[in-house]
């Protein structure tokens, strides 16, 4: 045993180099599950400066200079957002209102029509029903009183709210302004031979700005086309479901799995099982099959090339490990594993199995490239 692990480490980490890059990754990893809500602010900002840097790339390109078009695309960015916030918050907390107004109303009509299960469906026991809607009662008080507790320190939430709103966007400016910069004092830190993580970081790097701009559109269409068909449809609180639905796309499969819920209550709420109801579902179905099948493939060509089970597993690990941030850039870190994986030296490993473990020549690494890298 003590060979084979031998055996193994001598394969996966006799290059420096990828000593080297196992314990940065150790590292960055541990300091975001340390301090990742310190640095809430930080990592917010390096989202929005990998959204905004695309756009400052292509005027870059066309001799714009840079810091007139970091200003430019900053202002353009605020703006934006300013109306959003402006424009929809009052009518999406008008709705969230409205909704937990008629929230008993939805739940006395729901214990009406469980308790008609029964007299349809022999196989289903008035106790069992008694049970199932004890437990829902426990559960909207537990949602009462985390909403309690969240009124009460909305001072807090809000201070907080306003030193993110001044701290974030000069953050994201100097991110961007002095990009160049901040990335030759990193390099500085680092060893000359850096082949491996050259390769690493540059296959990160493109596969986070693409995935952080092809996310925000899919988000703004997926919402704005959601509104839309339940504008055109009647469906009650449609900017409230609308956002539900633009946000479930942050979390692959089982977001547009979980905001359907809210979608098919509202709607059998507000028509029952009639044909109005039956078309909704259809259009919703519609939507989601086109946003899977046509938008994410236009927006994502090419960037995330990960199998649906890694995806699915890496939002449950990083999502687990560090919420909002870790199912927002659960992708992009399956993304970076699997790019590390790839670029990984390994040192006398043939196709063949363990009896062909003889050193190979450097022209014929299982990467096609020499084994040691030559420096960068």
């Amino acid at each position: 045993m003590k060979e084979v692990i031998g055996d193994w480490l001598r394969r996966r980490f006799s290059d420096p180099q990828a000593v080297i890059l196992a314990i940065l990754l150790v590292a960055g990893f541990a300091t975001v599950v340390v301090a990742g809500e310190m640095l809430a602010p930080l990592l917010a900002s390096i989202v929005i400066a990998y959204l905004l840097e695309g756009p400052i790339g292509k005027l870059e390109r066309m001799g714009a200079p840079r810091l007139l078009v970091v200003v430019l695309v900053l202002m353009l960015f605020m703006v934006f957002l300013s109306v959003l916030f402006f424009g929809l918050l009052p009518t999406i907390w008008q709705q969230m209102a409205d909704l937990f107004q008629e929230l008993p109303a939805y739940i006395s009509r729901g214990q009406q029509a469980l308790m008609e299960l029964p007299a349809r469906y022999p196989f289903i026991s008035e106790a069992q029903l008694k049970e199932l809607i004890t437990m829902i009662r426990t559960e909207l008080g537990g949602l009462g009183q985390h909403l309690l507790s969240l009124s009460v320190s909305s001072l807090t939430g809000g201070i907080t709210l306003l030193i993110y709103l001044i701290l974030v966007p000069v953050l994201v400016f100097f991110l961007l302004k002095d990009k160049e910069h901040i990335l030759e004092w990193i390099k500085g830190y680092l060893p000359r031979q850096r082949t491996l993580l050259t390769e690493v970081w540059e296959e990160l790097d493109h596969q986070l700005g693409n995935y952080v701009r092809g996310k925000f559109w899919e988000i703004v269409i997926v919402a704005a086309a959601s509104y839309l068909l339940f504008t055109v449809m009647g469906l009650k609180y449609a900017a409230l479901l609308a956002m539900l639905v633009g946000f479930s796309v942050l979390v692959p499969y089982i977001g547009a799995a979980v905001v359907t819920i809210p979608v098919a209550v509202v709607g059998y709420f507000q028509w029952g099982l009639d044909s109005q109801f039956a078309w909704l579902m259809i259009a919703y179905a519609i939507l989601q099959a086109l946003d899977g099948n046509v938008l994410v493939p236009l927006l994502f060509s090419g960037v995330v090339n990960l199998h649906p089970v890694a995806i699915i597993a890496a939002v449950l690990f990083f999502g687990g490990i560090w919420g909002f941030w870790g199912v927002f850039f659960a992708i992009p870190l399956a993304t970076l594993v699997s790019a590390v994986l790839r670029a990984w030296p390994t040192h006398g490993e043939e196709e063949g199995g363990p009896q062909d473990s003889v050193k190979k020549p450097a022209s014929a690494s299982p990467r096609g490239k020499p084994c040691d890298r030559p420096s960068s």
